[in-house]
């Protein structure tokens, strides 16, 4: 099992939050996207607008992103993606991150959607940023909520990437889990990802909604990812915004995002993990000047 606690200096408790993920699993308009099972809302479209494409992060539908995209819906064309088989979206028989990734950079294409800036939360900011990299034509810019290149070198510092793994007995075990101790797993550790305890709840029904076998897939996957290196092939401006417990530990999480010559690393006023509910404001304040830059 992962440590935190080889960080000298670091806020042990933020970490903690992050290593509770690995324990738990060791334990508008709406249409069907042409390609696999994504189901996209479409907010404020017009004519000459820019456009911002949101991706959630795991386990969680779209609705993580309905204030922000109320913030923004005036001025930009807002695609929010339903991941397949999280929130309640129809799953799909294989499901992978890279996968996932093809299938957003596709309904780009199909729509024509002209280089919109990206912004995702948790494992949707991993796609942000492998978007980035592997399609660097079709997008401008990147927003990154909370996420980080490798989530499991920040917890063990000597986290090697395991090259394809077998995520089939992670996803065989969480088919097996009974609805309500998975309830209690998600209800514990989502107590300690998001401060504004009105969203728990909602939070925790995404997970319930969630199909088991993708929960297990891309868990699996998500913790075996490694883009440190990768992400320095990233050539658009990345505005970085990370939980404000993570800030004591700035020399080990800008240490991964310093091959990325474009990107702004900042650091939430307060809250955790879900920083559009904690810190929704300052969350906005950012973006705003990020978007208005050139």
């Amino acid at each position: 099992m992962p440590r935190a606690d080889y960080l000298e200096g670091a806020n042990t408790t933020a970490m903690n939050r992050a290593l509770a993920l690995l324990i738990m699993i060791s334990g508008v308009v709406a249409v069907r996207s042409a390609v696999a099972q994504q189901v996209v809302s479409i907010h404020g479209a017009g004519a000459h607008k820019p456009a911002l494409l949101f991706l959630p992060g795991f386990a969680c539908s779209s609705a993580v992103w309905d204030e922000t995209v109320s913030h923004y819906q005036d001025k930009f064309t807002c695609y929010v993606f339903n991941m397949p088989g999280f929130g309640g979206a129809p799953a799909e028989t294989n499901p992978s991150i890279n996968g996932w990734v093809d299938e957003v950079a596709d309904y780009i294409k199909a729509q024509h959607i002209e280089h919109p800036t990206i912004v995702g939360h948790s494992l949707g900011g991993v796609m942000a940023m492998i978007l980035a990299y592997r399609y660097p034509d079709l997008i401008s810019k990147v927003v990154v909520v909370d996420a980080l290149p490798c989530r499991s070198a920040a917890l063990n510092p000597h986290f090697k990437a395991i090259s394809n793994p077998n995520c089939s007995p992670m996803a065989d075990q969480m088919t097996k889990i009974p609805d309500t101790f998975f309830y209690k797993m998600e209800k514990s550790t989502m107590s300690q990802l998001v401060a504004d305890t009105s969203e728990v709840e909602p939070i925790v029904q995404m997970g319930m909604r969630s199909d088991r076998k993708t929960y297990g897939q891309l868990f699996c996957q998500f913790n075996n990812l490694d883009l440190r290196d990768s992400v320095g092939l990233i050539r658009c401006p990345v505005l970085v915004l990370l939980e404000a417990g993570f800030a004591d530990s700035k020399d080990i999480l800008n240490d991964q995002y310093k091959t990325v010559k474009g990107a702004t690393l900042l650091y939430a006023t307060k809250g955790l993990h879900f920083i559009m509910y904690d810190d929704r404001d300052w969350m906005f304040g950012q973006m705003d000047g990020f978007l208005r830059k050139s």
